[in-house]
């Protein structure tokens, strides 16, 4: 039960006070709120698949697989990542105008999810519909910005700073092993073909790497369900 596991960490946030280290119990202590272990999971699933695709594989999955240009393919790709930079205000500013924060971030993150399926396991796509849903992707995936208001409401005002820190490490987390986790993946399912000395990979190595992808988005839908609502509230004063 949630009760359970705040006396637990709260033991361990006691036994650290007691060694003098202040940041340590802060960093454990932020840790006995649910919503901080769901918060810093969430983020990393979504941030993770669109710099995984936009900032690294995704030009040479429309090049391979769509047959574009590389400057076409980087326009893409940097469009998602616009899409993004405008979807973080826009989430940022229906939550605080609704007063809710689990069923926005829940319906941005869903949307990016369902987007992502399309993306990687439907065969192909004609360039106008993948693009159009690659910005449906990139804008709904900035609900994660939620994150940060959603989990400094979970927890006491004090702990806001130590919060927002550990929130950012769950959304580095993402990029930072999605992005040579794929790589791996791309390289396990090689055939062994090279153009001018780079790797080409398959529409099923593809599939298999964003595989990962999917999977981390999905688990943060799920994890998602798990959050408590605070209404745009401080619930921990």
């Amino acid at each position: 039960t949630e009760k359970g596991y705040r006396n637990f960490l709260s033991s361990a946030a006691g036994s650290s006070t007691r060694q003098g280290n202040g940041v340590l119990a802060d960093l454990v202590e932020v840790f006995t709120y649910r919503n901080t272990l769901l918060l810093f999971l969430i983020p990393g699933g979504i941030v993770g698949a669109v710099l995984t695709f936009s900032g690294l594989w995704g030009v040479p999955y429309l090049v391979s697989l769509y047959d574009v240009s590389p400057t076409t393919a980087a326009t893409i790709c940097s469009s998602l990542l616009v899409a993004w930079a405008l979807g973080g205000p826009f989430f940022g500013w229906l939550s605080d105008r609704v007063g809710n924060r689990k069923l926005l971030y829940l319906a941005g993150c869903g949307v990016g999810l369902a987007g992502w399926v399309l993306v990687v396991l439907v065969p192909s796509f004609a360039l106008i519909p993948l693009v159009s849903i690659l910005l449906i992707i990139g804008f709904a995936s900035g609900s994660m910005i939620i994150s940060f208001a959603f989990v400094k409401e979970s927890v006491p005002v004090h702990l806001a700073g130590t919060v927002s820190g550990v929130i950012n490490m769950g959304v580095m987390m993402g990029p930072m092993i999605l992005q040579p986790a794929v790589g791996y993946v791309l390289d396990l399912m090689w055939k062994g073909n090279v153009q001018m000395g780079v790797r080409i990979y398959d529409a099923a190595a593809y599939r298999s790497g964003f595989g990962l992808m999917l999977a981390w988005i999905t688990l943060s839908f799920i994890l998602l369900l798990f959050t408590r609502e605070t209404g745009c509230r401080q619930m921990v004063e």
